[in-house]
């Protein structure tokens, strides 16, 4: 009985020698295929222009979803980071080069010709460059803003190292969405996020909110790495704190064997939950479930978030 039950339990993942057991995903957290016509098209278009996403990099689960009704997330400065995040999938290591200056115009290129009405940037961690990557931030934000003028901007930056001037750079460029995920509680970034800190990235956001008072400010984090529901709801408690506008929790997921085991599977009713905590605090809006990440129907958030204060749409 124990052998037949663990068989049911655990499943396969990839091939070769990258192949893994891992317990079977429970079926709330799992996407079904999605018939997705248009990934090659795209895929072709990013590699032409030599572009990289986070859907591929960081093996998003809601990739083929997303990349069905033609949205992705341009990954800036390179495909590697020069973190080790123990839950991330991105490669690590020392980047071969700096900046690539072609990139803003290749990404502005491409949200051109897909038409894009809402444009999501995000970066590898760049500790190696003076401003941690924000001009190419913002340099890529002005490319955009000349190719397509109608489109809304969210970036999704790294903490910087806690230099509130990068910020700076990145809040002068006019984002209409600053997002800056806390991932996890303070209490488990030595393990899951080392070379980080809880209150570094709480300095990031207040700074965005405080430099970019009309744009929206926005966090996330994942659930499931052994973390209790008090803490929980003192992250979200702090960010409310810092002036997060919007908030996302999501179920996180072990993209590989060399990561972070998951401790536990939320069930949907602990996310609503959530969601609750949440909405009691004051958030505008908050998208909490297992297959919620930050980027996820961020266009839908944005139109959300407006509709329930119209003001939030910043000025140039």
């Amino acid at each position: 009985m124990s052998s037949e039950l663990s068989k049911r339990e655990v499943v396969s993942i990839g091939h070769g020698a990258g192949a893994f057991v891992h317990r079977r995903l429970p079926p709330h957290c799992v996407r079904p295929p999605t018939a997705a016509p248009e990934l090659p098209r795209l895929e072709r278009l990013l590699r032409g222009l030599e572009l990289h996403t986070v859907c591929e990099e960081a093996r998003c689960p809601n990739r083929g979803a997303c990349w069905a009704r033609g949205h992705v997330t341009f990954m800036l400065l390179g495909d590697v980071c020069t973190r080790a995040c123990r839950f991330c999938a991105v490669a690590t290591g020392r980047p071969p080069a700096g900046p690539d200056p072609r990139e803003p115009g290749n990404v502005a290129a491409a949200v051109e010709r897909l038409a894009l009405s809402h444009v999501v940037l995000t970066s590898v961690n760049r500790d190696d460059l003076a401003d941690g990557g924000a001009g190419q931030f913002a340099a890529t934000l002005s490319a955009i803003r000349t190719a397509r003028p109608e489109s809304t901007v969210e970036v999704l930056t790294p903490d910087f190292r806690g230099d509130l001037g990068a910020v700076a750079t990145v809040c002068a460029a006019h984002p209409d969405v600053y997002n800056h995920n806390v991932e996890t509680v303070p209490r488990l970034y030595r393990r899951v996020r080392p070379g980080a800190a809880f209150e570094r990235s709480l300095s990031v956001l207040a700074a965005a909110k405080r430099l970019r008072p009309d744009a929206v400010v926005k966090s996330g984090l994942m659930v499931g790495l052994g973390e209790s529901a008090e803490e929980v709801r003192e992250v979200l408690s702090a960010l409310r704190a810092a002036g997060v506008d919007v908030v996302t929790i999501g179920q996180y997921l072990r993209p590989t064997r060399t990561h972070l085991p998951v401790e536990r599977y939320l069930e949907p009713a602990e996310f609503d939950a959530l969601e609750a905590d949440g909405r009691a605090l004051g958030f505008l809006h908050v998208a909490s479930g297992p297959l919620i990440r930050s980027s996820y129907h961020a266009e839908e958030t944005l139109r959300a978030v407006r509709r329930v204060v119209p003001e939030t749409a910043p000025s140039a």
